[in-house]
């Protein structure tokens, strides 16, 4: 990845639109720092700038900047990449500096910043900033606020971040392919006193849907609801990275939803407040417990919670389908069926053909052959054998002894003695059984006039 040393240097002219840049100024643009590994990245603390706490995203990595005349200047590059969706797979997507979704933007409350955007795909394009509170024609609404980005050009966005918060930036301009192809990112507005919201850890993904037929490598765009790869930050598992916090860290999470439904995430272990939505920060009176929260087309959610419950812990999308990969809708329900005699004769037609469904729909151990480019509807192998999980769903690792900002995976967790579930062989105890029911006609209680009961 270039770094802020390989930014080019100059004056850039002052622009005052998102408004196409002239060749002469085209000179003075920033080199665009490129992105190409999916693993997640270190968190890009600040060099030049106001300081801030860094967030760290999931699979992902943050924008390096140049400050010019006290502007912050970016440069963001629409592009077609190619991204690694898990192991075995890779999509041919459309995204931002290399990568899908685009790497996201860190800033300041009050920072005047300037983004240069150039256009490297085959059809026209623009910005929007998802949430924040800009001029009009800063807004990114093709022929509504600004005219589309033509391909080969560049446009100049400038504005002041003016609300700290959980932002997103993304296409309004042939959405429908555009946002289906993966083009999008996040967006971090922080306060400007490091101290105030302030945590250990700030992870931020975005989740986001793909339609990728068994054995292809580009998303079908017209889909509306039939996704078959449900992703976070277009990662499916296996293909995530944990979070690894420390014992006793607070922790926040940020999500946002670009796909088509709704998403309950849900966290294992732990409680969390609700703490934040792309609107702003809730007050502290406002904020209210859950084990899951829903996040909306198009919303953002941040959620808090202390990480004081050592293990290995699922975060996940509750919908049991997204988390799944490459998923059929005309599979028929085979349960209990015996298909033991067509499993022969199509062994004779098809070698290698396995009898699926008739138990149940679990596919642990089976090695059936797949097209090429294709992950296995549940995949992923824990301590304990097949984990059985697939697209959004990720694993929070909590230890004891890490340090402050570190990061690496520190394996599986080991169980502290008698705290794993396990085979019980000894004699089961003997079933309740519930009281014996009331003789007919016989009186079990009488009701009080004014709605109270007898003995209360």
């Amino acid at each position: 990845m270039t770094n802020r040393r390989n930014f080019i240097t100059g004056a850039a002219g002052a622009m005052v639109g998102a408004s196409l840049v002239s060749k002469a100024a085209a000179a003075a643009i920033p080199e665009a720092p490129v992105q190409a590994s999916p693993a997640t990245q270190p968190p890009l603390h600040p060099a030049s700038g106001r300081p801030y706490n860094p967030v760290v995203t999931l699979n992902g990595w943050s924008l390096p900047w140049r400050m010019k005349d006290g502007v912050k200047e970016f440069h963001l590059v629409a592009e077609p990449v190619v991204r690694e969706i898990a192991p075995g797979m890779k999509a041919n997507l459309w995204g931002y500096n290399g990568q899908s979704p685009g790497p996201t933007i860190e800033v300041v409350e009050g920072d005047r910043v300037r983004i240069f955007v150039t256009n490297k795909l085959p059809e026209a394009t623009t910005i929007h900033w998802h949430g924040q509170i800009l001029p009009s024609g800063m807004d990114g609404v093709a022929g509504l606020s600004q005219p589309a980005i033509a391909p080969g050009k560049t446009f100049v966005y400038e504005f002041v971040a003016r609300h700290a918060g959980t932002f997103m930036y993304h296409p309004h301009s042939d959405e429908m392919t555009q946002m289906a192809m993966g083009m999008m990112g996040f967006w971090v507005t922080h306060p400007k006193d490091p101290r105030q919201h302030a945590v250990d850890r700030d992870f931020v993904f975005l989740l986001n849907a793909y339609d990728i037929a068994p054995g292809n490598y580009t998303p079908n765009v017209n889909t509306m609801l039939d996704f078959n790869l449900w992703t976070i930050n277009s990662r499916a598992f296996p293909g995530t990275d944990p979070m690894v916090v420390r014992k006793d860290d607070r922790v926040r999470i940020r999500m946002g939803n670009l796909t088509m439904t709704n998403h309950p995430f849900h966290i294992h272990g732990h409680r969390f407040e609700v703490t934040g939505t792309d609107g702003g920060w809730l007050l502290p009176a406002a904020r209210w417990p859950e084990v899951t929260v829903d996040i909306g087309v198009g919303q953002m959610r941040a959620i808090e919670f202390v990480a004081d419950n050592p293990g290995d812990w699922a975060l996940h999308c509750h919908k049991s389908h997204h988390t799944m990969n490459a998923m059929s809708h005309a599979v028929p329900n085979l349960i209990g069926v015996d298909q033991a005699g067509v499993a022969k004769t199509i062994n004779d037609l098809v070698p290698g053909y396995m009898v699926m469904g008739d138990k149940g729909g679990s596919m642990g151990g089976m090695q059936m052959p797949l097209p090429e480019n294709t992950l296995p509807m549940m995949a992923g192998s824990g301590p304990f054998g097949d984990i059985e999980m697939g697209g959004m769903f990720t694993v929070i690792k909590v230890r004891e002894g890490l340090a402050r900002g570190d990061y690496r995976d520190p394996g599986w967790y080991e169980h502290p003695a008698g705290t794993v579930a396990r085979e019980w062989t000894g004699a089961l105890p003997d079933a309740p059984t519930a009281p014996a029911a009331p003789a007919q006609g016989q009186v079990i209680g009488t009701a009080k006039r004014g709605g109270g009961h007898a003995g209360h």
